[in-house]
């Protein structure tokens, strides 16, 4: 009789439990949503954070408002959200190649396929070598070539160490056999503000940062085999027979974990229907980019791959 009165309890906890937690979904959002960007404003990740701010309305009842919290290779704002009340009010959008390469490169507990939940993929950034625009490199080879002619003295731009930026560019470096300086800055907004400003010979950041700046910047090649979908006009070091590390960086949005399943689905569809409005698409059009969705177990699939590949990377550059 005891045993059987406290399967009774057990069974009538969990199913008061499974009816709170529905009642929540079917309830949620009530109240504005906070979507925390790990970087500052204005670099490609902070841009897809706010056109899906704005593309928002009509899908959801309420504001989605974007926080950006910098710092730490994108982990200041990560630890913020980790620990955050997991009610579907606290999401975070980063780069998600980054903030992988963050938590395999830095002293963290965070793990970025472990803890969080994944809600959706809604973009793709691909990072880009670009020069000032009156650079006397006028090609990779000139880049190359310079390098070549005086290690080490040479000043590149990224967006912080750890970064996919960042590992995209050691790797085009470790691929070429050249050596140059690096010297990171927090965010996109910034590398590209240095770089306009002389303050480095080269860069690595999103080539999507060119939109708009093409009479202060030149992209010389996108860091991948093929043209980037957006920037067609910006070669791809893969046609241009240069060596280069395949390091590229998913938009993802996360919540914390344990996050009511119904929640992260209702957010999941949500985001499905706002990177298929053309608004979105217009939106990041104007910045040089556009919507690439996943859903979130497809968009955890994506990182755990591109985890195994740069595994072998991470380990040469750190070592």
């Amino acid at each position: 009789m005891k045993r059987r009165t406290i399967l009774t309890a057990v069974l009538a906890a969990v199913t008061v439990t499974a009816t709170a937690t529905a009642s929540f979904a079917a309830d949620w959002p009530k109240r504005p949503i906070n979507l925390v960007v790990p970087y500052k404003a204005g670099g490609g990740t902070d841009a897809y954070a706010r056109a899906i701010s704005a593309a928002a309305e009509g899908i959801l009842d309420v504001p989605v408002v974007v926080v950006n919290k910098p710092g730490s290779g994108g982990l200041n704002g990560a630890n913020s959200v980790v620990g955050a009340r997991p009610d579907g009010y606290t999401l975070m959008m980063t780069s998600g190649g980054s903030f992988l390469l963050s938590t395999m490169t830095r002293d963290t507990d965070i793990d970025a396929l472990d803890s969080f939940e994944f809600v959706a993929q809604v973009g793709q950034l691909q990072t880009s070598l670009m020069v000032p625009l009156n650079s006397p490199f006028e090609s990779v080879q000139d880049v190359i070539h310079a390098a070549k002619a005086n290690p080490g003295q040479l000043r590149w731009a990224h967006s912080g160490r750890g970064g996919f930026h960042h590992v995209g560019g050691m790797g085009f470096l470790a691929s070429n056999d050249i050596e140059a300086q690096d010297v990171p800055f927090k965010g996109g907004g910034p590398t590209r503000a240095a770089l306009i400003g002389e303050q480095a010979d080269f860069g690595f950041l999103g080539v999507q940062q060119l939109a708009g700046f093409e009479e202060q910047l030149r992209a010389l090649a996108v860091n991948s085999q093929e043209r980037d979908g957006i920037m067609k006009d910006v070669p791809a070091f893969g046609e241009l027979g240069i060596p280069f590390a395949a390091v590229s960086s998913p938009v993802i949005v996360f919540a914390p974990k344990g996050t009511p399943a119904e929640v992260v689905a209702a957010m999941e569809t949500a985001l499905e229907q706002i990177a298929a409005k053309p608004e979105f698409a217009e939106l990041l059009a104007s910045r040089g980019t556009g919507p690439v969705y996943q859903n979130g177990a497809d968009a955890k699939a994506t990182l755990s791959a591109m985890k195994e590949d740069a595994a072998p990377l991470v380990e040469s550059l750190t070592n």
